[in-house]
């Protein structure tokens, strides 16, 4: 498989650290954007637990998909998913025992979306309110559904899309990994073709920055010039959050 990637990471105008924390892995055909919270340290350690771990996971699973049994095997997703699955909730476990340990960290969690390219299809594991997108034949999409307050407020018909990226509480978030002990991970699994285009992203890309012009943007750049366009689009717009973007372009299978 032959990919094209980027990643970029900015501390953003506003916050005093960078809690948001990626990973590019050809190699591995793993990509990761985390956004971690809590604590006086506890963010920045949670989304570097989490992607440390996956990508150890990962490593470990590229050539065995089946040590991940007997955990989930029921489930009617692929193995590849999984095992992506599987690494994000070893992360949790993680996470949350060193904030049981270490009271400096109590409280501390992260979202997480992970893209895995394995076998020629594209699987993705989801907890938060980092979003994954894709963009085929021209046409971006989101594949991933925020868990987070706002959400379930525009789920609910109480607010509009636009109203929630300017709501006051949209940094609420409903699902984090090692904030508890277990959580609800989503998995999407699908064939790729050749062309398609995997955008992940923190919130603090997704809210200041539209889908039309994450999709104008991405079609008419390289990855890594998209990746620095878009970080300072939203710094533009007042870099009110850490901003951290990953941008995957298959070139061929």
């Amino acid at each position: 498989m032959k990919v094209v990637s980027s990643g970029i990471t900015h501390i953003g105008k506003s916050r005093k650290k960078n809690e948001d924390r990626f990973l590019v892995n050809d190699e591995l055909g793993l990509y990761i954007v985390a956004d971690g919270m809590g604590g006086h340290a506890g963010g920045e350690e949670a989304s570097r637990m989490a992607v440390e771990t996956i990508e150890k996971v990962i490593t470990r699973l590229k050539d065995d998909l089946d040590a991940t049994l007997p955990y989930a095997y029921e489930e009617k997703i692929p193995p590849a998913a999984r095992g992506l699955k599987y690494s994000v909730r070893l992360a949790g476990e993680k996470i949350y025992r060193k904030a049981r340990q270490s009271p400096e960290y109590q409280g501390m969690g992260t979202t997480v979306t992970a893209l895995w390219l394995e076998a020629k299809e594209a699987h993705i594991a989801h907890v938060g309110d980092c979003r994954g997108y894709l963009l085929r034949d021209g046409k971006i999409g989101q594949l991933t559904e925020d868990h987070s307050w706002v959400q379930q407020q525009v789920d609910a018909g109480i607010i509009s899309p636009e109203e929630a990226r300017e709501h006051e509480l949209r940094n609420i978030i409903t699902r984090s990994v090692g904030f508890e002990e277990d959580v609800k991970i989503d998995t999407y699994s699908k064939d790729l073709k050749p062309g398609d285009i995997h955008l992940i992203c923190s919130d603090g890309l997704s809210n200041p920055v539209s889908e039309v012009e994450l999709n104008e943007i991405t079609l008419s750049s390289t990855p890594e010039m998209a990746c620095q366009q878009m970080v300072d689009l939203a710094n533009e717009r007042g870099g009110r959050d850490n901003i951290t973007v990953v941008i995957v372009r298959v070139e061929g299978l």
